[in-house]
């Protein structure tokens, strides 16, 4: 029975049950009308484990806590493919405007840049890339390095990351032939790894948004792109206060194209880029 039928004998109380535990979970609030993604995201998953509802999956997850389900599920109903260089604004306003002005107000420190729910590593990669181009037309300006710390809740996309591999349909997304030539080796035919001093810069972690900020320490740069739109009103209020706390006095942070930061006048300042914006902590 596919999880299209089981929706029709079971109605919306599982589905309902369903929102309220990947909520509680990881913070994503799903909408009322996005059965369809649930069952795209878990059919394969409950037709391996014999599990035909919402319901019983969350039975199974409750009486089974170190069966790793739960982190199946939510692995699963985390994870998105992402591009490289997405949006382009981004990465040409921090080595254009962040980096130069943060290396004349500190000339000497090592940068700390946090990408959080990096997804599959398309966006701190692409930092790192950044990074190296900035140093190539600023020879000897960042003279401690860059050090990018990048987090997700996938363990699944996690592994992928540290490998440093992608497929051609993943280099196909955003990434220029010249940027793949320079920064890319061939490992077999159709398949891609990045070269080791673009990989070493970056440091993957596991981490879940809602979890203490505490060992994360502290940063000059956040990366928080295309996430919070998947949070409640209430949930994304705590994340940005909470990123806050983990940024430098005059540090940035970086949200998605189609977020804005509003609210929060004490601890943010919206700065115009054009194109894009950015917010600079007070």
């Amino acid at each position: 029975m596919s999880l299209e039928a089981v929706y029709l004998s079971t109605g919306n109380l599982d589905f309902e049950q369903f929102r309220v535990f990947l909520e509680k979970a990881c913070g994503i609030l799903l909408g009322e009308n996005k059965q369809y993604l649930v069952s795209s995201r878990l059919n394969k998953l409950m037709e391996q484990q014999g599990i035909k509802s919402l319901g019983e999956l969350i039975q199974r997850i409750q009486a089974q806590p170190r069966s790793g389900l739960r982190e199946q599920v939510v692995d699963a109903m985390t994870t998105n493919e992402t591009l490289w260089f997405r949006d382009t604004y981004p990465f040409e306003v921090l080595k254009n405007k962040v980096l130069p002005e943060m290396i004349k107000a500190s000339p000497g420190q090592r940068l700390k840049i946090w990408s959080a729910a990096c997804s599959s590593g398309q966006e701190p990669y692409s930092l790192s890339m950044s990074i190296d181009e900035f140093e190539r037309t600023n020879m000897g300006q960042l003279k401690s390095g860059v050090q990018i710390v990048a987090t997700d809740l996938s363990g699944t996309m996690l592994t992928n990351c540290k490998s440093g591999e992608y497929d051609s349909l993943a280099i196909g997304r955003g990434l220029s032939p010249e940027r793949l030539q320079r920064f890319f080796d061939v490992k077999t035919p159709g398949r891609w790894a990045i070269k080791a001093p673009i990989k070493n810069r970056v440091e993957f972690r596991s981490f879940n948004l809602l979890d203490s900020y505490a060992s994360l320490g502290k940063f000059d740069i956040v990366f928080c792109r295309n996430v919070l739109i998947y949070f409640s009103a209430e949930v994304k209020k705590d994340i940005l206060l909470r990123i806050h706390s983990t940024l430098k006095p005059g540090g940035y942070l970086f949200l998605g194209a189609s977020e804005a930061l509003n609210g929060l006048p004490d601890h943010y300042q919206m700065v115009q880029c054009s194109p894009g914006i950015i917010y600079q902590t007070k």
